[in-house]
């Protein structure tokens, strides 16, 4: 996918994964009680901090906090923009 942001410094574009839609047994989940996601996928990433490189790159898959970073809207999606610090763990396939 290609954004027109660049990150700065530290900063990280996540395209958030779609929130669930049904529960392990099967029952619908309203869209007033799906939880927001907490995974998403690397679009874009800054070069990091001067003594401080980046761990995560475009394209890897992170988990991170239930209120991380700041909610942003490009070409009609949402996105988050967050700190690599907010990023828990890279979700490996």
């Amino acid at each position: 996918m290609s954004v027109n942001v660049k990150p700065l410094a530290d900063r990280v574009l996540v395209e958030p994964a779609p929130a669930e839609e049904k529960t392990a047994s099967g029952i619908i989940i309203p869209d007033t009680a799906k939880e927001k996601p907490q995974r998403g996928t690397v679009i874009a990433a800054g070069k990091g901090k001067p003594d401080e490189p980046m761990t995560v790159k475009e394209g890897d898959t992170v988990m991170y906090g239930q209120y991380a970073g700041t909610e942003i809207k490009l070409n009609g999606k949402s996105y988050l923009i967050m700190r690599e610090s907010d990023i828990f763990g890279i979700i490996e396939n």
